[in-house]
């Protein structure tokens, strides 16, 4: 759906009244989003997780600070054979919170902490409503457009309306929970009118005729590089910090996976018209191979915990 809202966009893009009528709906999505978002996540399963706070703290680290520290290199090595809203858009990437929904899937389907995956990117997406625009700032040592205008949209667009969905868990959470595959689909149309908007207003504005095939090959090929380098260096550091197989694996996912739910209306927010759409192609590629990936990986650890130590010693030798 993703893919088809980008050739949409590309070859119907909103002209006139409607591409300015799309940024107030685009605004209301994200309200939905996020209050959606607050309704439908329980504090306890949060509090059920945080009792293990080296694997909690390691990450929260390994997603605001290593990951980004390796995004800033990855993407200070391409520079030059980058546009400057592609780079911006890798070091975007780099910044944003952790995944609720498919890091806690995957973790469960592997056998891992399910609940400690759920504390941890459900404060990595909290956290990432504040600290991912401050880390575009510090990584791109530059001004972003991060002014007192869009942290008043974050605030009245996303923790206000999160907030309020905190709020009314308690009374209509449950029922958030009956209808879960009725807001997953508001959810998924919220994010597809985001993806329409921004990409819409970039191709308008010229964006194909500033970015390159080898450009995006570019991207591509750092997008898995990074991916594979969070997954086996948080896989190896788990196991260096003592954690069992069931933490290392949420410290895994959770750590390596980046929210294109979240990613996205920030970069609505924060990134002027046409730069939008060029800044978040980075993390619309990057989502799907974190799901292809994620889901292979999951599959293989989840058929290694079944398979019986003997079996396991003869696949090894031979």
């Amino acid at each position: 759906m993703l893919l088809a809202t980008l050739v949409v966009a590309t070859v119907l893009p909103a002209r006139g009244t409607a591409a300015e009528l799309l940024p107030i709906a685009g605004s209301v999505a994200v309200a939905v989003l996020f209050f959606v978002s607050g309704l439908r996540l329980s504090p306890a399963a949060v509090a059920a997780g945080i009792r293990d706070w080296r694997l909690q703290a390691a990450i929260l680290a390994t997603t605001f600070v290593l990951f980004p520290a390796a995004g800033w290199a990855a993407t200070t090595l391409a520079t030059p054979w980058l546009s400057t809203d592609l780079a911006l858009g890798l070091l975007f990437l780099a910044a944003l919170p952790s995944v609720v929904q498919t890091s806690t899937a995957f973790t469960s389907i592997a056998g891992g902490n399910a609940a400690a995956s759920v504390c941890a990117a459900s404060a990595s997406n909290l956290l990432g409503i504040v600290l991912t625009p401050v880390l575009v700032a510090v990584l791109t040592s530059s001004d972003t457009g991060i002014d007192g205008g869009p942290v008043l949209k974050i605030v009245s667009q996303i923790l206000v309306p999160f907030a309020i969905g905190q709020l009314l868990h308690g009374r209509f959470g449950d029922a958030a929970a009956r209808h879960a595959s009725s807001l997953r689909i508001v959810d998924r149309g919220a994010i597809l009118l985001i993806v329409y908007s921004a990409f819409g207003a970039a191709v308008v504005g010229g964006v194909w005729e500033r970015i390159a095939v080898g450009e995006l090959l570019i991207v591509v090929g750092l997008c898995a590089g990074l991916l594979i380098l969070m997954l086996v260096g948080t896989w190896w550091a788990g196991r260096r910090l003592g954690f069992s197989r069931e933490n290392r694996i949420p410290l895994m996912f959770c750590g390596a996976e980046k929210s294109l739910t979240t990613g996205l209306p920030i970069a609505a927010i924060i990134f002027a018209g046409p730069m939008a759409g060029v800044v978040v192609i980075p993390v619309i590629i990057y989502h799907q191979l974190q799901l292809l990936v994620c889901a292979l990986l999951a599959r293989r650890l989840a058929e290694a915990r079944s398979t019986p130590l003997n079996d396991r010693m003869s696949q090894s030798v031979s």
